[in-house]
């Protein structure tokens, strides 16, 4: 398998000890929150606060200082993550879901979870979905929460969900546990005004009606069970994948490893850090919260030392997009850029979109651990990656886009060189990144823009008319990218939809020719 040659001349190289790593390693996924590049204090000398469990998985593993969401919002880059696919191929070409609606991953769809459950692993997720869910009834008008929630986590490969459906701001809001809410959501609720930051709250009183809750908060409400309360989120969450790892610790222990895909809502609005992390940090209610973040990292932590899993247990850490758009007033109150010294933030296709912290740890499987590697590398990738580790040769029809990056971790001379990677925007502007050179494509009234990122990680300086045939060959990159249905060698395949107006520098008959 061609995509196994680095993978295994690196494990010839490395010293003996690290060919434990052959042996099937329990993976958590950490994902968190609208955390920007600036937000975690080893990536960020300037930092307000600190987050030594981050350092300690940078300290202690690698530092992907080019990682990348494939979006900068919410849902796409979740769909990116676990199927090693672009969301802008399916029917979603801009924003995020609800809470409510059609999974966007199709059940035959691989996904991280379905390529490990089906290769010997224990699988589960806790925390924030936002993928769709199917809901009984239509509305909070025929609701009947004694029926299953259908098209969710466990019909994506997953054994095991505790969590909520999406961004706490989208309401259906309760603790679901595998296919039902363990207290149904009957009662309503709105945005409520919250001391700590410049956005919201969600928490008791709640209100029996819509109604009520408009002539409470001024809102017609949204569906919250009457035990939910938004700050308990990261200790549920945490509390809850402890409690399941330490059921499968014994399979784990005798070859039967686990896989937790653990999304956090934090430091997402509501940003709710409980009363102990008040005060710490210089960051304001913001610095709290992601300290609170950083402190179940360190819980996580805790209970694979003690567990004796530690050392054969991969743990990636990464965010789903950069900060939301209070991080501007950050800078002007606490002097912290959440993007440290990128370009905007969450929504933006710039790099302060979806540059994001990127951490692996894997004690038994990285050579010289402490390093950073700054090779442009994706979310995108960790499919293909975990399969290239297992021996697993993907299909045609999965991880289209995923590109592995084992080679790195085994080895630490390895020069990685991803293919063209692709980012995108909320309002649907695409963007391609070759090595050091970054493409941006016209969209709307926006023109094309170029930029050296080597030179100019700021991206400050458009250069698109002093090097017009890089930005040239970066576009039909992309646009095989597009028409190819594929980023990785292999089967043409088919995007879900027809032409879409985003494609601005594609002709509708070229896209019709090539599907």
């Amino acid at each position: 398998m061609k995509s196994l040659v680095p993978l295994l001349f690196a494990l010839l190289i490395v010293p003996q000890t690290l060919l434990a790593a052959a042996d099937k390693p329990n993976v958590i996924v950490i994902y968190t929150d609208d955390q920007g590049f600036g937000d975690a204090s080893c990536l960020n000398p300037e930092a307000k606060f600190q987050t030594p469990n981050l350092d300690r998985l940078a300290a202690e593993g690698i530092a992907f200082t080019n990682g990348h969401s494939s979006d900068s919002v919410c849902t796409p880059s979740r769909y990116g993550l676990l199927t090693g696919r672009y969301s802008w191929r399916t029917k979603m070409k801009k924003n995020v879901m609800g809470a409510e609606g059609k999974c966007l991953i199709d059940d035959s769809r691989m996904t991280l979870a379905s390529l490990l459950r089906d290769n010997g692993y224990h699988t589960a997720m806790v925390g924030k979905w936002h993928l769709g869910m199917d809901f009984p009834g239509s509305s909070y008008r025929d609701r009947d929460w004694t029926k299953p929630v259908k098209d969710m986590p466990l019909d994506k490969g997953f054994d095991y969900f505790y969590g909520v459906p999406a961004s706490l701001n989208y309401g259906v809001l309760a603790w679901f546990e595998g296919r039902y809410a363990k207290v149904p959501p009957t009662m309503f609720t709105a945005k409520k005004p919250n001391d700590r930051h410049v956005d919201y709250r969600i928490m008791p009183p709640y209100q029996d009606s819509p109604e009520e809750t408009a002539k409470v908060v001024g809102t017609r409400g949204m569906e919250v069970a009457p035990d939910f309360i938004d700050n308990q989120c990261l200790t549920r969450f945490t509390d809850k994948a402890i409690q399941w790892m330490e059921g499968k610790t014994s399979d784990a222990k005798s070859g039967k490893p686990f896989f937790v895909y653990l999304p956090y809502t934090s430091p997402h609005y509501p940003v709710c850090p409980l009363p102990e992390f008040h005060g710490q940090g210089n960051a304001g209610g913001y610095g709290e919260f992601v300290i609170e973040t950083d402190y179940h990292v360190g819980r996580i932590l805790k209970f694979l030392e003690q567990s004796g899993l530690d050392q054969n247990t991969m743990i990636v850490y990464s965010s789903d997009n950069g900060p939301e758009k209070s991080w501007k007033q950050r800078i002007e109150k606490f002097d912290h850029d959440s993007s440290s010294i990128y370009r905007g933030g969450k929504r933006d296709i710039y790099e302060g979109g979806h540059r994001v912290p990127c951490f692996v740890r894997w004690p038994n499987g990285i050579a010289q651990p402490g390093r950073r590697c700054d090779a442009l590398v994706g979310q995108l990738d960790v499919l293909a990656t975990l399969a290239d580790i297992l021996d697993v040769e993907l299909p045609e029809d999965a991880g289209e886009d995923s590109q592995s990056f084992a080679s790195v971790l085994v080895d630490p001379d390895a020069k990685h060189e991803r293919l063209p990677l692709i980012n995108h925007s909320v309002a649907g502007r695409f963007s391609v990144t070759e090595g050091t050179w970054k493409l941006v494509l016209p969209h709307a009234k926006a023109k094309y823009e170029l930029y050296d990122l080597a030179k100019d990680p700021a991206e400050a300086s458009n250069v698109i008319s002093l090097h017009p045939e890089i930005a040239d060959s970066l576009q039909k990159k992309l646009t095989d990218i597009v028409l190819n249905g594929r980023t990785t060698p292999g089967e043409a395949q088919s995007n879900d939809t027809g032409y879409w107006s985003d494609l601005t520098w594609i002709e509708e008959s070229e896209y019709a020719a090539r599907q």
